[in-house]
């Protein structure tokens, strides 16, 4: 149980509130409800009630451990970037709305002439440019151009298996944000696809946007951290499990956090044995979609070349998974995983 006491002056829209039982404390017919509008945050923010409590488990928004909280402080001031930024004046042509680099990717999800095998190549390389063009330049009007792009791409997941098996055989090893978002995005809905195939109570499009931008955080973070080819110290550690919270915080700035995508982002790293980050969850207190995610985030990384190490092929990921690291992973999971590489 994750609940604490806030100053009402820190209420956010998205947090679950237990207020003072009496009537006479509050305004509102109930103790405990979301902040759903900033109507009631006003209203709350107007009582005279200086301390709320908050339940972060009921919650859209979450809480994050006082080191990093900390750590977050003392970083440059991180903004959600604007079309109008210098940095990107170029973009906004290619990015309008929904348009631009989008609908090359999908203009070929909507090939039906093109064969699986090349089908899934020109999916594959089309998903890694929309990526990377995305971390460079990810504004809000990119974000959601991306998530639109990421909605088509998860419906052909779940009605073309050749396509998507075949993207499964054609993922890059290369070890850069961008194409790693690509092979957990695609990876976690296909896992998805094995364990909700008879179930309609998962909104599969926001699954698939978290699972795509799970990473989107690290564009925040010292590029010669992200990518220092040997051991990071423990200051470095530190800095990289904010992560994240900073993907979080994009996400929310640019009105694009779905409780899916919310849970995704801020669980990915965590462990089922409770070794994880940045909150420590173990067993059923991480949610199945940040389970999934998990377990897509470790292969990827064992089957990535990076400079200090060589790739695995997928046999050896996952026996290496199996025999040393399963209590990272819900086991029963792991066995769904496991079926899609069959």
């Amino acid at each position: 149980m994750n609940k604490k006491k806030i100053r009402t002056r820190d209420l956010q829209i998205g947090m679950y509130i237990e207020l003072p039982s009496s009537w006479f404390s509050h305004d509102f017919l109930k103790n405990e409800f979301k902040i759903t509008s900033q109507k009631v945050l006003d209203q709350l923010l107007a009582m005279k009630l200086k301390e709320v409590t908050v339940d972060y488990d009921k919650s859209e928004v979450y809480d994050i451990d006082e080191d990093d909280r900390t750590l977050l402080e003392q970083l440059p001031q991180s903004r959600m970037p604007t079309v109008e930024d210098p940095k990107y004046a170029a973009v906004p042509e290619q990015w309008s709305s929904d348009k631009g680099l989008t609908d090359d990717l999908r203009n070929v999800l909507d090939d039906m002439q093109l064969p699986p095998r090349e089908k899934s190549v020109a999916v594959y390389k089309h998903s890694v440019s929309m990526m990377e063009k995305l971390l460079d330049a990810p504004t809000a009007e990119n974000i959601k151009a991306s998530k639109q792009a990421i909605y088509h791409l998860s419906d052909m997941v779940m009605a073309d298996d050749d396509t998507a098996k075949n993207m499964l055989m054609i993922t890059s090893h290369d070890f850069y944000t961008y194409t790693h978002s690509v092979n957990v995005g695609i990876t976690s809905v296909l896992l998805s696809k094995e364990i909700f195939k008879n179930s309609d109570a998962h909104d599969l499009h926001e699954l698939a946007a978290g699972f795509f931008l799970h990473d989107l955080g690290k564009i925040n973070i010292d590029p010669n951290v992200l990518n220092k080819p040997a051991r990071l110290d423990e200051a470095e550690m530190k800095l990289i499990r904010t992560h994240p919270y900073q993907g979080y915080k994009l996400l929310q700035a640019a009105d694009a956090l779905s409780p899916e995508c919310s849970t995704i982002v801020m669980q990915h790293h965590e462990a089922f044995n409770g070794t994880g980050y940045p909150r420590k969850l173990k067993g059923q207190e991480i949610h199945l979609y940040g389970r999934i995610c998990a377990i897509a985030d470790v292969f990827d990384a064992l089957t990535a070349e990076r400079s200090y190490k060589k790739a695995l092929k997928t046999f050896d990921a996952l026996s290496l998974m199996k025999q040393n690291m399963i209590e990272n992973f819900d086991k029963e999971l792991f066995k769904n995983f496991v079926k899609i590489y069959q």
